[in-house]
């Protein structure tokens, strides 16, 4: 297909959201699934419009995805205000931390002994589907900067955090795949090392030191002179993605890990210009300014005039940074499960039923649990929590990044087609039941939480 003919069905699909959304926001569906509904009617099972060579296209989807989750991840940090020693940050780390290293484990179980397939595809796949999506799971994710529920604050958290944390498990289980049941296992202490226990912090701590630095440079410059409302903000989040994601990477740690951090370091800069206030910036500025991207503070309906330059500077930053890279988020959610519901026929595996039978229903509500929580959550949190993990684009790009790594024809065969199917399922049930379960849980939720 050519270059127009992309841009063509990617307008098309944007159109038909835009028209429809009226009608969309009243059903129990989300964007996700008609997107996906939309792509199998486009592809070769429906109209035949638009065709779609894996194999052939596995190096600009790696490239694509990838840049898709980095900016959900970006935003994704920008909207956790909490300060990291606050007790609700404990659900994100043990979400990502436990609860996905038992979910890869589980999967691979389910795997090895139900399809007889060899540990190092089983491992693979189970890394591959183990993360939830920061991408498709905004629904599920805080609002903006004030909303500290448990539920989402913790699915945010790990959101932001089990893209980067999933990566050298990925890698283990390409290690396995390449290095075969041999006898030595010095590669396996080489991972540890380097992949584990030094990628993960190195990731974490390059990206919230330049997002802090980088921050409150910009808000210095700003007030100094006096140019808060006319410098370009799109520019510097396209900045700070990009010079954290590489800064991370050439020390050798996880650039996904340091875009979230990132996010968070700036949304700590802000924090600092505004003398730990309870409200965010860019609530104060967003009657003034116009932005659209978070309900205006009803307490704080007052003239810009009556702000601080500095309450002023953040506002506008961080509002702006939130509004575009939400949007470039929402554009490339759109089209990549669109391209997934064209491929999806060809590559459609029954065994995935199973796997996401399982994964959904049984390996993850059972592993949070089981987790420990204590008085962090409730039993009707712990349900939700179980049931929202929403896998997606983070399991595309690591799929991509795994045929890349010179796969095996059947293996890459199996590993793409169970991945497309499981993500394709998740979907179509977690999109069938995100917005009714969340209103009954507002509902429920008493009217201080």
């Amino acid at each position: 297909m050519s270059f127009i003919a992309w841009v063509a069905v990617l307008g098309a699909v944007l159109l038909t959201l835009a028209l429809t959304s009226s009608y969309l926001r009243w059903m129990p569906v989300t964007t996700s699934a008609v997107c996906l509904a939309l792509g199998v009617v486009i592809g070769p099972a429906g109209l035949g419009w638009l065709r779609l060579d894996i194999k052939d296209a596995a190096f600009w989807m790696e490239h694509l995805t990838e840049v898709a989750v980095l900016f959900s991840l970006f935003v994704c940090g920008l909207k956790l205000r909490l300060p990291l020693r606050d007790r609700r940050w404990r659900v994100a780390f043990g979400l990502a931390g436990p609860v996905m290293v038992l979910t890869i484990i589980g999967v691979c179980l389910l795997l090895h002994y139900a399809f007889a397939l060899p540990w190092g595809p089983s491992l693979l796949i189970g890394a591959i589907l183990a993360p939830t999506d920061p991408v498709l799971a905004s629904l599920v994710q805080v609002n903006d900067a004030k909303d500290v529920d448990a539920v989402r604050f913790g699915l945010s958290g790990e959101a932001g955090l089990n893209d980067g944390i999933a990566f050298p498990f990925v890698i283990l289980g390409l290690l396995f795949i390449e290095q075969g049941s041999g006898a030595s296992t010095a590669w396996l202490d080489d991972w540890a090392l380097k992949r584990l226990l030094w990628a993960v912090p190195a990731g974490l701590l390059v990206g919230y030191c330049m997002g802090r630095v980088i921050g409150r440079l910009t808000l210095s410059m700003r007030i100094r002179n006096a140019d808060s409302t006319l410098s370009p903000n799109d520019y510097l989040t396209f900045a700070l993605i990009a010079l954290a994601y590489v800064a991370a990477e050439s020390v050798h740690g996880y650039g996904f890990l340091s875009v979230f951090a990132a996010g968070l370091g700036l949304r700590r800069a802000e924090v600092k210009s505004m003398g730990h206030s309870q409200t965010p910036a860019e609530h104060l500025v967003q009657p003034v300014v116009g932005h659209q991207n978070v309900e205006p503070d009803a307490a704080v309906h007052g003239d810009v005039a009556n702000l601080e330059e500095a309450q002023v500077a953040a506002g506008i930053m961080i509002g702006d940074m939130l509004s575009f890279g939400s949007l470039v988020e929402r554009a490339m959610e759109v089209f990549l499960v669109t391209l997934l519901g064209v491929v999806l026929v060809g590559h459609w595996d029954w065994r995935a039923l199973a796997v996401a039978l399982v994964l959904f229903c049984v390996i993850r509500p059972l592993i949070v649990a089981l987790v420990p929580w204590g008085t962090l959550l409730d039993g009707k949190q712990r349900l939700l929590i179980g049931w929202f993990g929403i896998r997606g684009i983070g399991s595309f790009y690591y799929l991509f990044y795994a045929l890349n790594h010179n796969l095996a024809p059947t293996m890459a065969t199996l590993c793409t087609d169970l991945t497309l199917s499981v993500v394709a399922l998740s979907i179509l049930i977690h999109g069938i039941s995100t917005q009714p379960l969340l209103a009954h849980y507002e509902r429920q939720k008493p009217p201080s939480a």
